[in-house]
C-alpha cells in the first residue's frame, strides 16, 4: 500500500461512540479513524459491537438506542455498505440489471441524452467485472433470489462502486464463500483500496484480516481492547484476550455453553420403525434424479442443479460442499420444499415428499427442518424471540403454549442464549445470538433431518467451534437426528460422516469424508482442497 495514504486526512472518524439499548451498552467508548486507500479491520467475537460500530458510519442505529459521541464522514461523502447477508440490500422483485442501471444513470446525467443509456450500461458491465462477476449477460437477467450468497455479495459491492462511495463498510464480506472465491473477493477489496477508497472491514475471518488489513481494532463487549498496525497486532498482540482470539486457545462463555454436550428434549429419540442396532437402518432421506431449475421468465428456465442420487442415514451427517454458486443451497432448498421447480424424487424414509412446502403435512414439515444462513431475515422483528421459537412446537407438534415456552427457554439456554436475551426482539440480538435462536426453533420440531445452511460461516472462531461441537454431538447414534451441513468450509465438512461435492450444479464426487478430503478423485475437489490448504491470497501481510 502506498505510504502517501498514511498521513492523509481520515475519510471517516468515530470518537468515543457509546450506543445504549434498554440500559445495556452494546458499544462503549469506541474511537477509530478510517483513511483513504487503507483497510481498517474490526475484529471480535459475535456480539462484540462490530456491526453496530460499522453502521454508525451510515448514521444507522438500533431502534430506541441512546447514542453519544461523535461520528464524522468527511465532506458528507457517500458510504457504501456490503452487509453480511447481502439479500437484505437487494430488492427481490427487480432484476439485477435494473438494480444496477438505476444507480449508473445517476452518474451519467451530465452526458447528452443520446449517450446516457450506453454509458450507463458500460458502467454496469465495468463494475461487474471489477466485482469479479463473470457471465454478466446471464446474471443481469436474474433476480436476487436466483443468485448464490457470494454472487449477491458482489452485486452489492458493485452497487457501492457505482454510487461513487469514498468509504465502504464491508460486514463479513467473505461469509459463506469457498477458498477459491474468497481469494478473488480479497483481491477485489485490495483493488478497491488501491483506488483510494477507504474500507472498514468487519470480520471474524482472520485469514482475510491478515491478507487485507492495514490497521486492526479489537472489540470485546463493545469496548476497544487493542488497536494498531496489522503487521504488529496480528503477530505480537499485547492484550491477553486478543491473543486468545487470534490463536483460538480458549472459548467464550457462549461457546462453552454450546459445547457442553447439550441435547435438546427428545432430540435423540428414534423415529418409529427405525432400528437402533444391528445392520444399517433404512435411509432417512434419499434424493433420486433431481434436476432443479431457475426461471428467468415465463418460458426460459436454466438447469442449476443435477443430483442423480444422494442418501442420508439416521444418526449420520452429510456435508454438501462447493464454491459459491455451485448449487449447494438450491439442493438444500429442494429437500426442504423451498424450491419447487425441480424433477425427481425426494424420499423421507419410503414416502415421497411433495416438492412444495405448502403441500407438505405437519408431520413432514416437522421432520425436515431448515436453518438459514441469514438468521435475521428468518425472524419477525416485532415479536420476542422466545415466542417465535416456541411457536414451532405449538404449530407442528400441537404442544401446549405454556409447555412450548418452557421448552423454548430450556433449549435456548442450552444453546447459550439466556432468558434475558430470549425475551428480546430480534433486533436486540447479535447475528450469532440469532443463529442460535434459529437453531433452537428448528430443534423444537424434533426433526428427523436438520439442514444447516452455512450457519457457522458468520461466527467468530471461538463461537463457531462451540456450535460445531454441539451440532456434531446431536448425531452419531443410529435412529438419532440426521444432519445436512451446507458449507464452503472444508474444515467444517471434515466433521461429517460423508461429503458430497458440487461444481457448477453437478454432483462431481461423493463418499466417506476422510476418503474424499484425503484423496479426492475429481479435478475440482482436488483444486478445492488445495485452495483450502493455502493462505487466502497465497501471501499474508
Amino acid at each position: 500500500m502506498n505510504d502517501k495514504h498514511t498521513a492523509a486526512d481520515p475519510v471517516a472518524e468515530i470518537r468515543d461512540l457509546r450506543v445504549v439499548v434498554e440500559g445495556r451498552a452494546i458499544v462503549d467508548g469506541v474511537s477509530l479513524r478510517v483513511r483513504p486507500g487503507r483497510v481498517t479491520a474490526l475484529i471480535g467475537a459475535s456480539g462484540s459491537g462490530k456491526t453496530t460500530t460499522g453502521l454508525a458510519l451510515l448514521g444507522e442505529y438500533p431502534e430506541g438506542a441512546r447514542v453519544t459521541g461523535e461520528v464524522r464522514v468527511a465532506d458528507g461523502g457517500a458510504v457504501g455498505y456490503v452487509p453480511q447477508h447481502p439479500a437484505v440490500a437487494l430488492n427481490p422483485a427487480r432484476r439485477v440489471s435494473a438494480l444496477l442501471t438505476d444507480i449508473a444513470r445517476t452518474r451519467v446525467r451530465r452526458l447528452p441524452l443520446r449517450r446516457r443509456r450506453a454509458a450507463a450500461r458500460d458502467r454496469v458491465l465495468g463494475v461487474l467485472k471489477e466485482a469479479q462477476l463473470p457471465r454478466a449477460g446471464l446474471l443481469l437477467r436474474r433476480r436476487p433470489h436466483q443468485l448464490s450468497g457470494g454472487q449477491q455479495q458482489r452485486v452489492v459491492l458493485a452497487q457501492a462502486l457505482l454510487s461513487g462511495a469514498r468509504l465502504i463498510v464491508a460486514d463479513e464480506p467473505t461469509t459463506g464463500l469457498d477458498a477459491l472465491t474468497k481469494s478473488r473477493v480479497v483481491e477485489r477489496f485490495r483493488a478497491v483500496a488501491a483506488r483510494g477508497i477507504a474500507v472498514l472491514l468487519l470480520s471474524h475471518d482472520l485469514d482475510v484480516v491478515h491478507s487485507l488489513a492495514d490497521e486492526v481494532v479489537v472489540l470485546r463487549a463493545g469496548r476497544v481492547v487493542e488497536s494498531g498496525p496489522a503487521e504488529r497486532l496480528l503477530t505480537a498482540p499485547r492484550d491477553p484476550w486478543t491473543r486468545e482470539l487470534l490463536h483460538g486457545r480458549t472459548r467464550s462463555a457462549d461457546s462453552e455453553h454450546l459445547a457442553s454436550g447439550y441435547t435438546p428434549p427428545r432430540a435423540r429419540e428414534a423415529p418409529p420403525g427405525v432400528p437402533t442396532g444391528g445392520s444399517e437402518p433404512p435411509p432417512v432421506l434419499r434424493v433420486r434424479g433431481l434436476t432443479a431449475r431457475h426461471r428467468d421468465g415465463a418460458r426460459s428456465a436454466a438447469v442449476v442443479v443435477r443430483v442423480p442420487e444422494l442418501t442420508l442415514y439416521p444418526g449420520r451427517s452429510l456435508a454438501v460442499a462447493g464454491r459459491s454458486g455451485s448449487g449447494k443451497t438450491t439442493l438444500a432448498r429442494c429437500v426442504a420444499g423451498l424450491h419447487r421447480d425441480h424433477d425427481g424424487e425426494i424420499l423421507l424414509g419410503d414416502d415421497p415428499l411433495p416438492h412444495s412446502l405448502r403441500d407438505r403435512d405437519r408431520a413432514q414439515l416437522a421432520a425436515v427442518q431448515y436453518v438459514f444462513q441469514d438468521s435475521r431475515a428468518a425472524f419477525d422483528e416485532h415479536r420476542p424471540v422466545v415466542q417465535q421459537v416456541a411457536r414451532t412446537a405449538v404449530r407442528l407438534l400441537g404442544t401446549d403454549q405454556d409447555a412450548a415456552m418452557r421448552e423454548a427457554l430450556t433449549t435456548l439456554s442450552g444453546l447459550g442464549l439466556p432468558e434475558e436475551a430470549a425475551l428480546r426482539r430480534p433486533g436486540r440480538l447479535s447475528g450469532g445470538e440469532l443463529q442460535r435462536a434459529a437453531l433452537a426453533r428448528a430443534l423444537l420440531a424434533r426433526p428427523r433431518v436438520l439442514i444447516c445452511d452455512e450457519i457457522t460461516s458468520g461466527l467468530d472462531p471461538l463461537t463457531r467451534r462451540g456450535m460445531l461441537d454441539m451440532l456434531t454431538g446431536l448425531v452419531g447414534d443410529r435412529g438419532a437426528l440426521s444432519l445436512v451441513l451446507i458449507t464452503h468450509d472444508l474444515s467444517t465438512a471434515a466433521l461429517t460422516d460423508r461429503v458430497a461435492v458440487l461444481d457448477g450444479g453437478e454432483l462431481v464426487e461423493e463418499g466417506p469424508t476422510p476418503e474424499v478430503l484425503a484423496a479426492p478423485a475429481h479435478p475440482f475437489t482436488i483444486a478445492l482442497t488445495g485452495a483450502a490448504a493455502r493462505p487466502v491470497t497465497g501471501t499474508t501481510r
